[in-house]
């Protein structure tokens, strides 16, 4: 016993005799270290990851504002750049040795490779500066990477393959460096493949698998080129600081850049610049580092595993409490031994070591098995946030960080545990104890036992009531009334046409697209759109024909959609008033437009009928484009914008064009034609329809390939994916919290029924029935359930305070919820004491009087 092996041993040897005791404390600490651990490394590799590139802490974004994809108007905190803008900051930044832009968010193309493959796949793309791989310091795995000389307007076109889509799409074929891909039908080389492990430049599922030089941009888009617009915002921007260089006061000389850039250089229209004048004390650039990358996972899934990291924090104080509970109890009912060993000879310090070893022996075997509960939870929780994601740049294996963090909680509740238990085991009277125990009625460690009893009830409650709001709150966000009907309709996402197809050309394409799509089987209507509810949005600034046009901001913007004559129709949309598109509405009649009632109330007095009247985007020259023929209910269109109120819409004709003189209407026109949305009414699954839609499709036109098919139940189901994640995590840990309370309560009840044995006997020689007996002991319980309950509701009610940006149409202090977690701690506390009560009642009298 003088060696930490031999104390470690009989610790082992303890633990061996007392099998349920040591498998419970293990398994309670697993579950509150493992969980922990798992939102411990996932927050690790969403928000903490340097990005697999040479020297990350030497590169800094230009901009940190979040916003995606395209921006026509000032942004205020500036986050994305057009090309000319990103050429002029890039000559006023001489701290960097290199300054790279590439396109925000990425984007989806039909791509197939020549003599290889008969038809096109659906693959992500990136447009990047031709320095791009060199700024981040990366060489290639295979062939070589993207220069600047590449980056030509009259360079060849070149692209760069992912080793992700290069192992898995093609095999990891050498021969594919040096092949022809065409690309929305153009042909381009691909001359090398990045290095495993290389996802971009920013963390987010379904990565890039080609990068494209930015000046092909004008290739593929032609019409609707992005490249040469100068007021169009679509491109981020990575700088990579020289040796001894310093960011400091570059944020505000570049905004000072941008700021006469906007006034004298920006190309905003006329109308506009009043508007972004007055407002330009308000636009800033700030420099932040970029070794992690664009955070666009970071600002979408932070709050999430924040509220995580909270409840699994929770758990393990419920944990680490009961845990406690167990090691207090074993140590009063050790005092015996205890006395016999310090009667015997053994020192205090012996005494208090062997304490000390076996808890953190415990937590060790704990941190163990938590980290086999801590890959799990991880896995679940990345499939639970992106079920849609094909893959996904995040590793849900044991990291060294990981082992750290669960072995330094091990460690820490180790010692924590073993504190007390120590302490109270150098308190034993060895006469006191070897006279028994079961003549007391309570010992010096009641106290502390109920006060980790009270602890665990209160934040059971806690938890159980944060986990009902959260999934109150996810019910009503999946049951709110969208406007239009979710069931029945099948949702397809298709890449867009090439953008050189003639107007003409896509007239055709779609309407004999959407005659094969209606004639398959099982399909009862649908139509084609720009993009389908739940997806994409589009928003530009309204004009009103005889009204004063409104300030450039998000109140005189509307969101608007292209869609076939029936669309809206079969979408199940209810008409107010006026009419629906019909076939008429084509490329021979005026422009029309429907609109909902948030665009009514937006841009007209009460006393005037929108009906007839004309409406235009942007520009005053073009105020009269639009006549309102019909008014549709509101609906919420917008993934993003479904917790707010339906936001002002209109919808235009597929078949009609407006004819603009001005070059940026021209291109959103152009960009407008480009349908990438199909709704169809069917009651045949997913999985049957894909077939028939992706062969029908490729038999209209081959350069056409379907991305994903999904009902619009799916849709939105996929819009709550981070709510549903969290909401889930915490009912889980809810209902483990209650049962570690449960059992807590149970334990310290059992043993108390055990101290209290000559107590019982006696109160039953004098007469007392088992049914007084049973109510002495549940009293007893409920007691610290009563007490949990009195703590608990009202930090329930401030934590669901703290977390009510979460909550939708649910009060942070909600009856129902609170109701639900009080009920749920009772019945769990009634079903933990009502067996140890039973028990006690069954005492025989003369056996307990016996007793000791």
């Amino acid at each position: 016993m003088d060696t930490s092996f031999g104390t470690v041993r009989y610790a082992l040897r303890q633990f061996r005799q007392a099998p349920v005791f040591a498998g419970a404390a293990i398994l309670t600490l697993a579950l509150g270290i493992g969980g922990t651990t798992a939102i411990f490394s996932l927050m690790h590799a969403v928000m903490l990851r340097a990005l697999p590139v040479a020297d990350p802490a030497e590169l800094y974004r230009i901009g940190d504002g979040d916003n995606c994809c395209v921006q026509g108007a000032p942004q205020k905190n500036w986050g994305m750049f057009s090309y000319a803008l990103y050429q002029r900051l890039a000559s006023e930044t001489p701290e960097f040795a290199q300054v790279t832009a590439f396109q925000a968010g990425s984007g989806r193309m039909s791509v197939r490779r020549e003599r290889v493959e008969a038809s096109a796949r659906p693959v992500r793309t990136e447009y990047v500066t031709g320095n791009y791989f060199s700024t981040l310091g990366l060489g290639a795995f295979a062939g070589r990477l993207m220069t600047s000389d590449d980056d030509q307007p009259a360079s060849a076109p070149v692209i760069v393959l992912s080793y992700h889509i290069w192992q898995g799409t093609y095999g990891g074929d050498p021969a594919a460096v040096g092949s022809t891909f065409m690309i929305d039908g153009h042909p381009f080389t691909a001359i090398g493949v990045t290095p495993p492990g290389f996802f971009g430049e920013t963390l987010r599922g379904d990565p890039p698998d080609i990068w494209i030089p930015l000046q092909q941009e004008g290739v593929l888009n032609v019409g609707s080129s992005l490249v040469s617009a100068k007021s169009s915002a679509w491109l981020r921007i990575i700088g990579r600081l020289k040796p001894g260089a310093s960011v400091d006061g570059m944020s505000g000389r570049l905004t000072g850049v941008l700021r006469q850039w906007i006034e004298h250089d920006s190309g905003y229209p006329a109308n506009w610049m009043a508007d972004v004048v007055r407002n330009l004390p308000n636009e800033t650039i700030n420099i932040v580092p970029a070794g992690a990358g664009v955070g666009v996972m970071k600002a979408q899934y932070g709050t999430s595993l924040r509220l995580l990291l909270w409840v699994c924090g929770l758990v393990l104080l419920i944990a680490c409490a009961n845990v406690a509970n167990l090691l207090l109890t074993r140590a009063v009912a050790r005092r015996q031994q205890t006395a016999v060993r310090l009667a015997l000879g053994a020192s205090r310090r012996q005494i208090i070591r062997q304490a000390l070893v076996e808890s953190v022996v415990l937590a060790i075997g704990g941190g163990i098995a938590g980290l086999f509960v801590a890959v799990t939870a991880t896995r679940l929780l990345l499939a639970l946030q992106f079920s849609n994601v094909l893959y996904l740049p995040l590793d849900a294996s044991i990291s060294l960080p990981m082992l750290g963090i669960a072995f330094s909680l091990a460690l820490v509740t180790g010692i924590i545990f073993g504190v007390v238990p120590a302490w109270l085991s150098t308190r034993t009277n060895p006469v006191e104890a070897l006279r028994g125990s079961g003549r007391t009625v309570g010992d010096r460690s009641s106290k502390t036992r109920t006060t980790l009893l009270v602890v665990q009830a209160t934040l059971s409650v806690v938890l159980v009531a944060g986990a009902m709001l959260l999934s109150r709150s996810l019910n009503r966000l999946e049951g709110q009334n969208l406007g239009y009907s979710v069931d029945g309709r099948v949702l397809v996402s298709m890449n867009r046409p090439p953008a050189d197809y003639a107007p003409e050309r896509l007239a055709a394409l779609y309407r004999q697209l959407e005659d094969r799509l209606r004639a398959l089987p099982g399909v009862q209507g649908g139509g084609l759109a720009l993009y389908n509810p739940l997806t994409d949005n589009w928003g530009e600034l309204v004009l009103v024909a005889g009204h004063p046009p409104g300030q450039l901001s998000e109140n005189s913007s509307a969101s608007w959609d292209r869609v076939s004559a029936s669309y809206l129709q079969d979408l199940g949309v209810t008409t107010l008033r006026g009419r629906a598109f019909t076939a008429a509405d084509n490329e021979t009649t005026a422009p029309v437009a429907v609109v909902n009632e948030r665009f009514v109330n937006r841009f007209f007095r009460s006393d005037e009928d929108p009906l007839g009247q004309y409406f235009g985007l942007d520009l005053p020259e073009y105020v009269n484009t639009f006549r309102i023929v019909g008014i549709i209910r509101d609906m919420k269109f917008a993934s993003f914008a479904l917790r707010r109120e339906a936001r002002p819409m209109f919808f235009v004709p597929m078949a009609q064009t407006v004819k603009y003189d001005d070059a940026m209407m021209q291109r959103v026109e152009k960009a407008s034609h480009g349908l990438g949305g199909i709704m169809l009414v069917s009651s045949m699954s997913p999985g049957q329809l894909e077939p028939l839609i992706t062969k029908a499709i490729a038999e209209v036109d081959p350069n056409l390939t379907v991305a994903t098919v999904r009902t619009l139940r799916q849709q939105l189901a996929l819009s709550f994916n981070q709510e549903r994640a969290v909401a889930t995590l915490a009912s889980v840990f809810g209902i483990v919290a209650l049962l570690l309370a449960g059992v807590g309560l149970y334990g310290v009840t059992a043993y108390n029924v055990e101290q209290r044995t000559n107590e019982i006997g006696v109160r039953m020689a004098l007469g007392a029935d088992r049914s007084r007996v049973m109510g002495m002991v549940m009293r007893g319980a409920y007691a610290k359930v009563v007490v949990g309950l009195v703590l608990g509701i009202p930090l329930a009610i401030g934590a669901g305070k703290l977390a009510s940006a979460s909550l939708y149409e649910v009060s942070f202090y909600d009856p129902q919820a609170l109701a639900i977690a009080a009920g749920a701690l009772a019945i769990c506390g009634f079903l933990a004491a009502v067996i140890p009560a039973a028990r006690a009642s069954a005492i025989s009298p003369i056996r307990a009087l016996r007793t000791q």
